[in-house]
C-alpha cells in the first residue's frame, strides 16, 4: 500500500484555477516509486493529448487514494461538496433507470483535480455534454484472448484499418495499456446507443468473416479460442474505456498510448508509461491530433446489420448487468444451454 505523506500541500494554477496537490510525496505505483506528485505532473504534461480525448466527456474515475495497492473504487457522481465552484457535471443515465452527474472536463483543471483525488484512470463515455444519449465516437476494442498477444490485436487493428479505408472512413489506433489495442472513429453524433453498438457488431462480423482465423465475435469465452475478440459491448450505454493518454492501474504504470498506424506492428506497449509517454507528445505530438476532423456516417454499417439481420444474424447478448434488451437472445452459456437441453424431459 502507498506510504502516507507528511509534505505540505501545494496549489498550482491550471487553465487559470488553483488545483491543490496534497501530500504529493505519497507513493503510488510502488513497483516505480512513482508519487502522486509524479501523476499529477504526467496529467500536466500530457495535457494537450489528455483533453482532446476527455473534452465535454462525462467521466468515471477509478480512484486509487493509497495507491495501487491500497482500495479502488469507481467514482460516477461527483460530491456535492468539497468541490471547487469551477468543476462542470454532466448529467448521465444509466441502464438501470438511475443518473448521475459525473465530471465533465471543460480544461485540464479539471484533469488536474481529479489526481488530486487520487484518479489514476478516466473512464470517458463516447459522447459530448450537448448530447449524452448519442455517441460521437466508435470504440473497437480488440482483446487477445489466450494463446494470442499484442502482436495478434496489432494485426487484427490492421485489418480493421483495411475495412474501414473501403468506406472512407479512419481509425485512430492506441494501445489499451496493458494487451490490447482499440481503434476509435469519429461518427456523427445522429444515432443512438443502440444503433451505434450495432454498427459496431457488424464492423466486428465482417471482420470474422474475412479473419475467421484472427478474429472472433463470440461473446462467450468458450467459444472464442485462440483469437482476437472485438468487444463489441463497449459500445453499450454505460461501458467505457480508459482514455488516450490515461493511465493504467498495473505496476509498470503503462499508459494507453495513441500511435500511427505506421509504428503499430512494431511497439511494445510496455514501452510507453508515465516516464516516456510525456517525452513521446513533446517530441512527436500527438498521432490523435486529426481525430475530430472527418466524422464518420455509419450509415453503410448499419446496412450491413440490416444485411446480417435479414441472413438470420441478429443482436448479440449484452452484459450480465444491463437489462434486457428488445431482441437480445438467452443470455446463457452455450455449453450449458446444450446440457439444460439434454436434461429436459421428451
Amino acid at each position: 500500500m502507498g506510504g502516507s505523506s507528511k509534505a505540505t500541500a501545494t496549489e498550482i494554477e491550471v487553465a487559470g484555477h488553483t488545483v491543490r496537490l496534497s501530500s504529493p510525496d505519497r507513493v503510488i505505483f510502488p513497483g516505480r516509486g512513482f508519487t502522486k506528485a509524479d501523476v499529477f505532473h504526467y496529467y500536466l504534461a500530457v495535457g494537450d493529448g489528455i483533453m482532446r480525448a476527455l473534452r465535454d466527456r462525462p467521466t468515471t474515475l477509478q480512484r486509487f487514494p493509497e495507491g495501487i495497492e491500497g482500495e479502488m473504487f469507481f467514482q460516477k457522481r461527483v460530491p456535492t461538496r468539497g468541490v471547487p465552484p469551477w468543476v462542470r457535471t454532466a448529467k448521465i443515465s444509466f441502464p438501470s433507470g438511475r443518473s448521475a452527474d459525473e465530471l465533465c472536463p471543460a480544461d485540464l483543471a479539471h484533469v488536474a483535480w481529479a489526481a488530486q483525488m487520487g484518479t489514476i484512470v478516466f473512464h470517458p463515455w463516447p459522447v459530448r455534454a450537448a448530447d449524452v444519449d448519442r455517441p460521437d465516437e466508435l470504440r473497437v476494442d480488440l482483446d487477445p484472448q489466450p494463446g494470442t498477444d499484442f502482436a495478434d490485436a496489432a494485426t487484427a487493428a490492421g485489418e480493421v484499418r483495411a475495412l474501414l479505408a473501403e468506406l472512407g472512413a479512419t481509425g485512430w489506433p492506441k494501445t489499451s495499456g496493458g494487451r490490447g489495442v482499440h481503434v476509435y472513429l469519429r461518427i456523427e453524433p445522429r444515432w443512438t446507443f443502440t444503433e451505434v453498438r450495432r454498427a459496431t457488431i457488424a464492423l466486428a462480423r465482417e471482420l470474422e468473416r474475412r479473419r475467421p482465423d484472427l478474429v472472433t465475435t463470440a461473446w462467450w469465452k468458450e467459444e472464442r479460442g485462440r483469437r482476437v475478440f472485438v468487444d463489441y459491448n463497449q459500445m453499450a450505454r454505460d461501458r467505457t474505456i480508459a482514455c488516450a493518454y490515461s493511465l493504467r492501474a498495473n505496476a509498470r504504470a503503462t499508459v494507453s498510448t495513441p500511435v500511427t498506424w505506421d509504428e503499430l506492428p512494431d511497439i511494445e506497449p510496455d514501452d510507453f508509461d508515465l516516464r516516456s509517454v510525456p517525452a513521446r507528445l513533446a517530441e512527436r505530438g500527438d498521432p490523435h491530433a486529426g481525430i475530430d476532423d472527418a466524422p464518420f456516417d455509419i450509415t453503410p454499417l448499419l446496412q450491413w446489420a440490416e444485411r446480417d439481420a435479414s441472413a438470420g444474424q441478429g443482436d448479440m447478448p449484452y452484459p450480465p448487468d444491463h437489462p434486457k434488451m428488445p431482441g437480445e437472445p438467452k443470455r446463457v452459456q452455450p455449453s450449458r444451454a446444450k446440457r439444460e437441453a439434454d436434461e429436459k424431459p421428451i
